[in-house]
Order: structure tokens, then sequence, then C-alpha cells
């Protein structure tokens, strides 16, 4: 299911979600695409720096956490988050104003990243901890989880195969977190399955903007939506 537009007005501008869309493709475009295997390792956060099991990697700590958030691996990985943050992150904006969101996001971010950390430490190999994770889907994932609550109402258009559905946010984003937990527990018992998809950052980023989401809208009212 790909989402296309949702049915919340904004009411004004979403600059800091412009920025973020513009900024992550300018890391893509201008740093990473001309070598984007180094740039993986540059930009990106390896769970072995958290324990010293890879300390010569340590100089990076913790700045690595926030740049891993602007990086990607593919096209496909970029446009793919950039749409997801575009039709939800602009009506969080909204919903926060554009300093608090900022602090939303980025803690979000933060949050994905720790608790993608504390499972590959816990569960996974020695390797995978050596492998660089990047991308903007814990930060979002946070949004989404804001989303959900502050507009329960909401609904989104979105491309199923070759047909357009107008469904409800809760369901499409709960969808979407139990896909997550799904594809996750199966990534615990086999690795490989997870395809390189850190899904515990997106379970983890989640969690963390459905805990504080009230906190960072709590002085700006968002805006209203009927349930048709």
């Amino acid at each position: 299911m790909i989402p296309l537009w949702d049915n919340v007005p904004t009411r004004r501008f979403p600059l800091v979600t412009v920025a973020l869309i513009a900024l992550n493709a300018a890391v893509w475009i201008f740093y990473e695409l001309p070598r984007v295997q180094q740039a993986a390792f540059e930009l990106g956060f390896l769970p072995c720096v958290a324990d010293g099991t890879c300390a010569d990697e340590g100089v990076r700590w913790p700045a690595d956490l926030f740049s891993a958030m602007f990086a990607h691996a593919s096209w496909a990985h970029l446009l793919g988050n950039m749409l997801f943050l575009w039709i939800f992150g602009n009506n969080v904006e909204d919903a926060m104003g554009r300093v608090r969101f900022v602090v939303f996001y980025l803690g979000s971010g933060l949050a994905a990243s720790v608790a993608q950390i504390w499972v590959t430490l816990r569960f996974g190999t020695e390797e995978q901890a050596m492998i660089p994770n990047l991308g903007a889907s814990g930060a979002i994932a946070g949004v989404l989880g804001g989303y959900i609550l502050l507009y329960p109402h909401a609904r989104v258009v979105t491309l199923v195969f070759l047909f357009l559905f107008e469904l409800p946010a809760v369901f499409f984003i709960g969808w979407w977190f139990l896909f997550q937990l799904w594809l996750g527990s199966f990534s615990l018992m086999a690795p490989t399955t997870g395809g390189g998809v850190a899904f515990f950052a997106h379970i983890g980023g989640f969690v963390f903007g459905l805990l504080t989401v009230r906190l960072f809208a709590r002085h700006r009212r968002p805006r209203v939506v009927g349930p048709g």
C-alpha cells in the first residue's frame, strides 16, 4: 500500500517538513550518490560502536546517530521515506509548530536508533553489529505515531496495486505498525529475513511518537477533520 495524500489541510506552509525533505535529498544527491558504500559508513551508525567492539569508529559517536537520519541507501529508500514524511509530517508540524516539530522529529530518530542498537547487540551477530544503519524512517515512524493520535479521523488516499482507496489513517498506520512488528519478529528468529531493514528502528520511533506527541502538541490545537 502506497499513501498518496490525506484529507487534512494545513494552516500554514510546512517549512520544516519541506526543509527536511530538501536536506535528505541534497545529502543523497550531492554527497552519497557519487560513492554510496563509502558514504554509508561515513554517515551511518554502527551498533558495535555502542558496546566498544569496534572502538576505532568511536570518533563519530554519537554524531553518527544524527547524520544517519539524513542518509539513505538507494533512490527507492529515499523517495519512499520522503513520500511518508510529506504526507504525514506537514500535519504534525502544523499541530506542533516548527521548533517543537524539529525537536520531536530528531527525538524520534534518536529513539529509533537506540531501539535498533539494543536489539542488534542483544539478538544480532557480530557481523550485523558492524553494518551501518541509516535512513530517515525511524524519525518518520515517530511522525506516524504522532499523526495517528493527533488526527484519528483523518483519511489517506492509498494506492493498492492499481486501485485507489480512501482508507482511515488509523487503519493505514495501524496496519503499517503491525507489519513492522510481524517482520521484526521474523528478523529476530532469522536475521537474514529482514533484508537489511531496521524494523526495530521503526518500532522504537513509532512508540516514541505515541508516547510524546501530546507533550509537543499540547499548546497547539490540531486541525480537526470529520469522520467522513
